[in-house]
């Protein structure tokens, strides 16, 4: 099979099912059908008259989308660049025509099985072979698979498939209906009616409707692999390890294999497996084949199994299994699997502040530390596995062990949880339901239960999936959300109660079924936020929680110190991108916040967003001196608030046992919540959280005239360490000083002071001096520090730092030694446009600190001396202006 751009949803299953071996491979055979497809706009589209420069037809990429089809034959701009996304929304308005003209090869044609396999189709498509229609496919989440023996022809076959706009084809029924369920973003053009969102009604990933962090561009094309499958006899067509029981002294395992035969008959069974080390172990056993579909298991026993394990808590062993299904000493069908062994439990006992939400990891409680993820990119082909790898190394790098893969996008390839599961990423895996609520007709929930199966059984072998979740934000947008208040006071009592109960059909039976019934190893959860339908949704005390008074509210940030959930699987505040990417999709005249191009760019309060940074940035900075200080504030705002918020959640450990703040990654280049953007450059939040989510950190939190203490630990072992704590000046006066022996408990946070600012500051001045904790082990290794301040930024004496910064050739992009001669709050190291990228940034210097720092970048030297620009808070509002 070819490998394309985007690595497809189907492919580790495809490649082991066709490459295990010449044996295996003789059986079944595919046919890439990748090579050679052009593309047009629909000649009965109603935008094929406004856009005659799309009628020709033109060479299209399989997997890929119309949008991107467009851009590389010209016939449209950068979709990304200043507003073009206002004139570019007649594509997903329009019906497109995809046609490949191919031969089967001879061998193909003599199999007694030959199918036609869409791998994903995006997502109204009527598929023809040779005239014939095959396919109405109507979900972007569903493999299509068709027989085609007697379609095809022995010379040319045409292949045509047929694209409807889902906008264009849902909105005249739309309009006709009763009412409109509530969807989730109107669209900023006009082309659907407010409060009329088609979204809901279409399996297809809702973000490409518009979010609030995201563009509008609704995709059209062949999104997944086309190939030919042929076999002869029988057909293996799913492999599974089902981990019965996992524990350190034995693994009990069965090997399931779904097997599609010809013809009744005796048959063996083989399964081989690789432990981590290399040894090899076999089982086999008899079996007697249906002619038909036929569900074969063999049960595995491993001693003493080498686990799999989140980052930090162990290694990440992985065995392959190797399953082989025989008749007389001859291979019939074969297939691979690799997996991780380990045990999952979401464990809810009750205890003094209700009912916990804790991940157990092979009897672990492992605190989740991380970020949500939506999409890499808006044209999901254009997300490579290099480009996804990057962002995952970007969340363990940060010291994250979790990841919540959000509802309203599409399920990732195997490329990613293949990395998730070598990095020890912890995946919280949504269902793709973004917020919108679903209709209740019984066709939409079949067609959901289908894609449903097909993808739990497509990713349920990776270790790295630790739970499956209904939705983002159904049930707590039903119940709490003012649009839905007001849309169920406009309907009568009976529709009312068959759209509630339509809704906990789907999450909290039909899908939990799926679940239960193809990955009874990992744990369902309804809704996020949820108490699994045992009530309502978004408690503090019991279920996860999101967090929106901060931002969205427009509450201080302080009002995080005020909520302790159980879990808190979504907060966050917003940020600009680095300049280097600003002016990526800017000019120099865009630079203001509230521009044209910056509002396009924003996508919260369809452009207002600007404003609730300002807001935030003048309430604990003041005034930014220019936007490039706009910028460069909105990111230490973000970071300083989230650190705020993350680290009360780690110091009260175990009454809140995850912190998963939003959100990681960007599908564009604009204004979000993100840590890393769009060409995955870090924000000041991505390194801050290196900080915050370090495996032990001293924790200083501020409130109301005292300051809490607090040391946390994620080792799972008692270690002896000393906290030594000093109060400064700014220029760098030690005031006083003290040290404290401390035994740090294992997998728990212990408060270990906590002096009110008097006790603290003594006379010291509050705006003029801070404190310093840090903690050191026994062999006088830093491994923590904590800054804390008694006044708010904006109320701080901050002096000029007089940074200094020397750049030095180390043959590997450079070395960079700054120092501060008084201190020097959210140091930002930058090199403008060229990439470059230091190990560390928005960090304090102490008076008389330096620091040094390794440069990666494939830039020379001299380049990046004359691009270099260090900043830190001191100078970047205008003088002392106060909100």
């Amino acid at each position: 099979m070819q490998r394309s751009a985007t690595f497809p949803y189907w492919s580790a299953l495809a490649v082991s099912l066709l490459l295990t071996g010449p044996a295996a491979a003789a059986q079944l055979s595919a046919q890439s059908l990748a090579q050679g497809w052009q593309f047009h706009i629909a000649p009965k589209s109603a935008e094929a008259k406004a856009h005659p420069e799309a009628a020709e037809w033109r060479a299209a990429e399989v997997p890929g989308s119309v949008q991107t089809d467009l851009l590389k034959a010209g016939v449209i701009t950068d979709p990304f660049y200043r507003d073009n996304e206002a004139r570019l929304q007649w594509i997903g308005l329009a019906d497109w025509d995809y046609r490949l003209s191919f031969k089967a090869d001879p061998a193909t044609l003599k199999r007694s099985h030959v199918e036609l396999v869409f791998d994903g189709l995006d997502t109204y498509a009527d598929v023809t072979l040779n005239g014939r229609k095959l396919i109405a496919a109507d979900n972007m989440f569903r493999r299509w698979r068709v027989p085609v023996k007697g379609v095809l022809r022995s010379g040319e076959n045409k292949l045509e498939v047929h694209l409807h706009s889902p906008i264009a084809r849902l909105q005249p029924w739309l309009l006709k209906q009763p009412y409109a369920l509530p969807g989730e973003f109107d669209s900023a053009f006009g082309d659907e009616p407010k409060g009329k969102q088609s979204a809901n009604y279409i399996r297809k990933a809702n973000y490409q409707y518009g979010w609030d962090w995201g563009p509008r561009y609704v995709t059209l094309g062949i999104w997944q692999p086309v190939r030919l499958e042929s076999w002869d006899d029988v057909r293996m067509s799913d492999v599974h390890i089902a981990q019965q029981h996992v524990d350190a002294d034995v693994a009990e395992l069965h090997a399931e294999a779904n097997v599609q035969a010809d013809q009744a008959g005796k048959a063996k069974l083989t399964v081989s497996w690789s432990d981590p080390d290399g040894s090899r172990q076999q089982a086999s056993q008899d079996v007697e084949l249906r002619k038909g579909d036929n569900a074969l298991s063999l049960p595995i026993r491993i001693e003493h199994p080498r686990r799999w394990w989140p980052v930090g808590y162990g290694a990440q062993d992985m065995y392959r299994f190797e399953v082989a299904l025989s008749r007389d000493g001859a291979t019939l069908a074969a297939a691979s699997r690799a997996t991780g062994l380990r045990s999952v439990e979401l464990r809810r006992e009750k205890d003094p502040w209700g009912r916990g939400f804790a991940f157990v990891v092979n009897g672990v409680p492992v605190f989740a530390k991380g970020a949500n993820l939506i999409p890499f990119d808006s044209f999901p082909n254009r997300a490579t596995p290099e480009r996804m790898a990057q962002i995952l190394r970007s969340a363990r790098d940060a010291n994250m062990n979790m990841l919540r893969m959000w509802g309203g996008g599409h399920y990732q390839s195997d490329a990613f949880y293949e990395e998730a599961d070598r990095l020890g990423l912890m995946i919280w895996q949504d269902f793709m339901f973004g917020g919108a609520i679903p209709p209740y007709d019984e066709a939409f929930r079949e067609n959901t239960r289908i894609e449903a199966v097909e993808q739990v059984r497509r990713l349920r072998d990776h270790p790295s999936i630790v739970l499956w979740c209904g939705n983002n934000e159904v049930q707590t947008g039903w119940e709490a959300w003012d649009d839905r208040k007001k849309f169920r006071a406009s309907l009568a009592p009976d529709e009312l109660a068959r759209i509630e109960n339509g809704m906990k059909a789907l999450f909290g039976e039909t899908l939990r079924s799926v679940v239960r019934e193809n990955a009874p190893d990992v744990p369902y959860w309804a809704s996020s936020p949820s108490t699994d339908y045992e009530g309502p949704a978004n408690q503090l005390t019991d279920g996860d929680y999101h967090s929106w008074s901060v931002w969205s509210g427009s509450k201080p940030i302080e009002h995080y110190l005020s909520e302790t959930p159980r879990f808190q699987s979504e907060y966050g505040l917003q940020s600009f991108p680095v300049m280097a990417t600003v002016r990526a999709f800017a000019e120099e005249r865009d630079l203001e916040p509230n521009s044209p191009v910056m509002r396009a760019h924003q996508k919260f309060a369809n452009g207002d967003g600007n404003d609730r940074l300002l807001l935030y940035i003048r309430k604990y900075y003041g005034e930014p001196k220019d936007f490039e200080s706009f910028v460069y504030l909105s990111q230490v705002m973000q970071a300083e608030g989230i650190e705020l918020a993350a680290e009360h959640l780690r110091s009260v450990r175990p009454q809140a046992m995850g912190s998963l703040y939003w959100q990681l990654n960007d599908v564009w280049p604009g204004a979000s919540w993100s840590s890393v953007d769009y060409f995955g450059r870090w924000k000041a939040l991505q390194f801050h959280a290196r900080r915050f989510y370090a495996p032990v950190r001293v924790v200083a939190v501020h409130n109301d005239g005292r300051s809490d203490v607090f040391v946390v630990s994620d080792r799972t072992e008692p270690f002896q360490a000393t906290l030594r704590s000093r109060v400064m000046s700014m220029d760098g006066k030690v005031l006083r000083e003290s040290k404290q022996a401390l035994k740090v408990a294992p997998l728990a946070s212990a408060k270990v002071a906590s002096p009110t600012d008097a006790e603290l500051l003594r006379k010291a001045d509050p705006a003029g001096s801070f404190a310093v904790y840090e903690l050191v082990d026994d062999k006088g290794r830093l491994l923590s520090r904590h800054l804390l301040f008694a006044k708010p930024p904006i109320e701080l004496k901050l002096p000029d730092p007089d940074l200094k910064a020397e750049l030095r050739d180390n043959g590997q992009g450079g070395l960079l030694v700054v120092s501060a001669r008084r201190l020097a709050r959210e140091v930002w190291v930058d090199f403008g446009t060229l990439d470059a990228a230091p190990e560390d940034n928005a960090f304090d210097l102490l008076p008389g600190e330096t620091r040094e720092l390794r440069i990666t970048s494939e830039a020379g030297i001299d380049a990046l001396r004359g691009a270099l620009h260090v900043r830190s808070l001191a100078g970047a509002t205008k003088g002392d202006a106060k909100p």
